[in-house]
């Protein structure tokens, strides 16, 4: 059985197509998106989306880049040199990079090239389209394509669709600059996963969601309508073992003794960057002026490497930082040379890998010291090549690779003196402790490699359920269907309270059963073959003053205490432990305490912050706040946080809904059919442990989780009330009516 095809899109082809009269050639690309995605690209024989990096010239040309592209499982989408102008350069390099990376200052006044950015998305999204074939997961890639996955959507609405991100995402304060600030949010929220390098950057885009256009999230996913967008963190690796193999193969060894020589056995300081504003050269040569200036010797004892890779050479703004770079770097030798040497050794080109992975391997400090990047694979790079367990890392707090590398040297790049100061410290640091750290290092870059992160990134895409339009789902009618084949045996029925069984209430306190839901529940109850059990985030105490006298089983706090059906004693599903609760309580407290309308819920072995009371965006923003302020705190503890509809509570981790399901289930004697009714997030935990058998209905527009869906308290109450028997049901019926007339 082969692997699910996956079609991969991104700005450029894994190859660099170049014409050679009536020739076309192709160049494999380096880097490692070509090659963490070639394998599972090979394997799925899939297709590659992107421009080839040639314009063809005649109708003739552009057929013949097309065949031979074809074969090698790739579908080039050509772009005129307007589009790459206005699209490129001018919209995603010029506007979405500068922003993205904190630079507000170099965004331009008239942010051009948005046109020509919808433009090329469209067309992206046709290509796809035209070559799509129903279960290919779709997986598009960075700042380039952030319209793609909603246009895509709108084409293939039941397409699995992911989306990573490989820049940061920046706070919602500066995202919401951006005049299509909603157009790019919108378009990726048509993925089915969006993916990003940190945690931290996962925060800025929900805070984003919420800020700008009011979209409430849970810790992990955003609902969209009637389909649900799973949101995570996926750092991105390199091919560690690739690096490793290289830095051992005896040329590169003998590079490595000769670029020692060639240095005259002075240590080595070495940057590998591509020439851009966001790596921040600049500051980093300043960090050696004062490195000199503090101790002159070292000028003859070290020489600090500096590959400065061409980027985007064809823009003003790039060839003026390269003149500022060139300029300072001849200030600076000629401030600091010698008669034995210059200390700055300024290489302003391409280099090979071997020459590379020699350079890394020569090394005694790596300076990666970025003013801001999305995760920086130089850094990995450096680690994944040195087999020697030797050199220091002198990594930038701002580059997304700090928050797993963390035994390198880790330093603001904005504080020159503090950057002259890491440099030191590699330099004087002992061989134990450089090994020390390096071994750490290596364990981490070797274990979550590229082929990690795609494989792991695919894994989670293709195990969520593919979006079924609404349109195209069973209509409303088939659960009467399945009730009635249900109701041919025994069932048990597992209902939710509030928003299921009565309205949602301003406050939780006056959402009372009325006398109509409790003699409907008292005579479901008596039915000889149904059982009925109340599963409520409500405290015990409430459930047992309001349905204690019921001979039905109660299940209180999301199912960690229950009390079985014709028992008067309560269960725990765990032991209680409440010392959590002293320093949660402070903070939920405080949030009440500043959001009018919102107050605290204490239960026996959960707290619940409460905002139904607070103007609509004030408590999500506050809510937002809040499930921040507790997810830091409560990241290494047994406890998790739960969002119910307008409530923020905080419980024992592994006690929930979804254990209800499993104790049910597991009781449950053959044959008997199961009825879960919900209408929130806690409710679909429930839905998603029951067996695939199970008759599952969600409450207004909460469905994703059910098989049914009904609009409202009222719809659930006539449905139980068509289970009773005919005789029970119609004097109910005509109750009901007197009390509605």
């Amino acid at each position: 059985m082969t692997d699910p095809r996956v079609l991969i899109v991104a700005n450029r082809l894994p190859v660099t197509v170049r014409a050679h009269d009536n020739r076309i050639e192709t160049v494999p690309s380096s880097g490692g998106l070509a090659s963490g995605l070639g394998r599972c690209h090979s394997r799925s024989r899939g297709a590659w989306f992107g421009w080839p990096g040639h314009s063809a010239d005649t109708p003739e040309q552009r057929q013949q880049i097309d065949e031979q592209l074809s074969a090698e499982g790739m579908v080039p989408v050509h772009l005129s040199a307007a589009q790459i102008a206005g699209y490129y350069h001018g919209f995603a390099n010029g506007v979405l990079w500068p922003l993205f990376h904190y630079s507000i200052d170099r965004v331009p006044v008239d942010a051009a090239g948005w046109s020509e950015y919808q433009e090329v998305n469209e067309a992206f999204a046709d290509a796809v389209a035209r070559d799509y074939r129903p279960g290919d997961t779709i997986w598009v890639h960075d700042y380039h394509l952030m319209l793609l996955p909603g246009m895509l959507r709108q084409r293939l609405p039941r397409a699995r669709i992911g989306f990573f991100l490989h820049i940061p995402f920046p706070s919602s304060e500066v995202f919401r600059i951006l005049p299509w600030r909603r157009e790019i949010l919108h378009g990726l929220l048509g993925a089915d996963l969006i993916g990003f390098h940190t945690f931290g950057y996962l925060r800025h885009f929900m805070t984003s969601l919420l800020h700008v256009d009011g979209v409430e999230h849970d810790v992990d996913r955003v609902r969209v309508a009637d389909r649900e967008v799973t949101v995570g963190a996926f750092p991105m690796g390199v091919d560690a073992a690739g690096f490793a193999a290289m830095a051992d193969a005896p040329n590169v060894r003998a590079r490595v003794d000769a670029l020692r020589q060639e240095t005259g056995n002075r240590r080595i300081v070495l940057g590998i960057d591509r020439l851009d504003y966001t790596k921040g050269i600049p500051r980093r040569l300043e960090a050696f002026a004062r490195l000199f200036e503090r101790d002159p010797t070292l000028c003859d004892r070290v020489r600090y490497i500096q590959v400065a890779v061409p980027s985007r050479g064809e823009v003003d703004s790039y060839q003026r930082y390269r003149r500022e770079v060139d300029e300072t770097v001849g200030r600076m030798n000629g401030a600091f040379g010698t008669v034995q040497s210059l200390p700055i050794h300024y290489v302003h080109h391409s280099v090979s890998q071997e020459e590379l992975v020699a350079l890394y391997c020569a090394a005694d400090v790596m300076l990666v010291t970025p003013l801001r990047d999305g995760m920086n694979l130089v850094a990995k790079e450096f680690v994944a090549s040195r087999t020697d367990d030797d050199g220091v890392l002198v990594l930038s707090e701002f580059a997304g690779a700090s928050a797993e590398l963390q035994s390198a040297v880790t330093v603001n790049p904005y504080d020159v003196h503090a950057v002259a100061d890491s440099i030191e410290r590699g330099l004087s640091m002992t061989a134990d402790e450089r090994r020390a750290r390096m071994r750490t290092l290596r364990r981490s870059v070797c274990k979550h490699d590229v082929f990690a992160w795609a494989d792991g990134f695919l894994a989670r895409l293709q195990a969520l359920r593919p979006h079924v339009p609404r349109s195209v789902r069973p209509p409303a009618q088939t659960l009467s269907t399945a009730l009635a084949e249900a109701r041919q045996s025994r069932i048990r029925m597992l209902l939710d309270y509030d928003g299921a069984l009565v309205p949602i209430a301003r406050t939780p306190e006056p959402a009372v059963p009325d006398p109509e839901l409790f003699h409907l529940l008292h005579q479901l109850a008596c039915e000889p073959d149904i059982d009925v059990d109340i599963v409520s985030g409500r405290s015990r105490d409430q459930l047992e003053r309001w349905f204690g006298a019921l001979p039905i089983a109660l299940w209180a706090e999301h199912g960690f205490w229950r009390r079985p059906a014709g028992s008067l004693r309560w269960e725990s599903a765990m032991p209680l432990d409440t010392g959590w609760m002293s320093r949660v309580k402070p903070i939920l407290d405080q949030f009440a305490e500043s959001t009018p309308g919102a107050h605290v819920e204490m239960k026996t072995a959960s707290m619940a912050w409460h905002y139904r009371s607070v103007a609509r965006d004030f408590g999500m923003r506050q809510a937002h706040e809040l499930r921040l302020v507790l997810g830091d705190l409560l990241s290494n503890q047994p406890l998790e946080v739960l969002e119910g509809k307008k409530v923020i509570e905080v419980r024992m981790r592994g006690v929930g809904k979804g254990l209800v399901a499993q104790r049910i289930s597991a009781e449950a004697d053959p044959g008997v059919a199961l009825l879960a009714i919900g209408d929130d997030r806690t409710d679909e935990e429930l839905f998603r442990a029951l067996p695939p058998d199970a008759l599952t209905v969600g409450v207004g527009s909460m469905a994703e989780g059910a098989r049914f869906r009904v609009d409202h308290h009222r719809s659930i109450r006539r449905l139980l009330l068509s289970m009773l028997d005919e005789g029970d049901a119609a004097g109910q019926r005509h109750e009901h009516e007197a009390r509605s007339a």
